[in-house]
């Protein structure tokens, strides 16, 4: 049954450019105040050589044949990903700290060598500098689910763009990022160093987490509740919940935690063709 209290049923809210760019401002200095504060401890040390135990490695790859788009902007993403693992890579994130995406990265723009990239605003595909930097955000943000580490603060896409062939990972498990505001922020509350290692290689992009120690848990995430509901404005919007399995290492379940829900308009038709 179709909740109509469901916010993600409502129709999207078409505001002004005008407003959109107040908007932007007012949360951009909201963020930079964040950045300023002495309350929190940011992480900024980097250190090449690797620390000892990986915890989860992930890979994603760097091109995709999306039928209509043009190859030009994914090849323009990889130099794009090229300049954010430079700023990334090597993270130590000691106990206590918390690691924030933008601060460390800075703004992409033209005079430090990003390009056009593919970007999704308000449910439209198009291209700005430092495009496709979302995958770096969301294979970070994966790798971490399956680590101890605290995720603080995270953005869920609100538009569920390709249908379902080839997912490898469950719906709604990625971190949308725009800079400054949409920050994928994660904080070390364990008793040990974490370090963050990436590389854009020839046809992935790579990540782990490393730590001193191995690992002590084992991490499956799964999805609930997967439902498509056709709001009264005539869209679909995709629902789900994602939750956390925590295995020992003999396998054994020790609990299920309760992750987040995720609403995405969806940019196909759920339906399949009339033959």
């Amino acid at each position: 049954m179709v909740d109509p209290k469901n916010k993600a049923l409502r129709p999207p809210i078409h505001r002004s450019w005008l407003r959109l760019r107040l908007g932007k401002a007012y949360y951009a200095g909201i963020r930079y105040l964040l950045w300023a504060s002495p309350k929190v401890h940011w992480a900024n040390e980097r250190e090449q050589d690797r620390l000892s135990c990986v915890q989860f490695t992930h890979t994603t790859p760097l091109l995709r044949n999306l039928q209509g788009e043009d190859m030009e902007l994914q090849r323009n993403k990889v130099v794009n990903l090229k300049l954010a693992v430079s700023q990334l890579d090597g993270l130590i994130l000691h106990s206590g700290e918390t690691f924030s995406y933008w601060k460390l990265i800075g703004k992409p723009t033209r005079r430090k060598g990003y390009q056009e990239g593919m970007v999704l605003f308000l449910g439209r595909i198009g291209s700005d500098v430092g495009g496709g930097l979302c995958q770096l955000s969301n294979l970070i943000f994966w790798i971490t689910l399956h680590t101890p580490l605290t995720v603080v603060e995270r953005y869920r896409h609100s538009h569920d763009v390709f249908p379902d062939s080839n997912r490898t990972q469950p719906f709604g498990s990625g971190a949308t990022c725009a800079y400054p505001h949409r920050d994928l922020m994660i904080r070390n509350d364990t008793d040990q160093d974490f370090q963050l290692c990436l590389r854009v290689g020839e046809t992935h992009l790579e990540g782990q987490w490393r730590a001193v120690r191995p690992p002590k848990h084992r991490y499956e995430i799964v999805e609930r509740d997967a439902r498509m509901d056709q709001a009264s404005w005539g869209r679909y919007v995709r629902h789900n919940a994602l939750y956390r399995k925590v295995y020992d290492l003999a396998g054994h379940l020790l609990e299920e935690q309760f992750l987040f829900t995720n609403d995405a308009i969806m940019m196909y038709s759920p339906l399949l063709p009339e033959k």
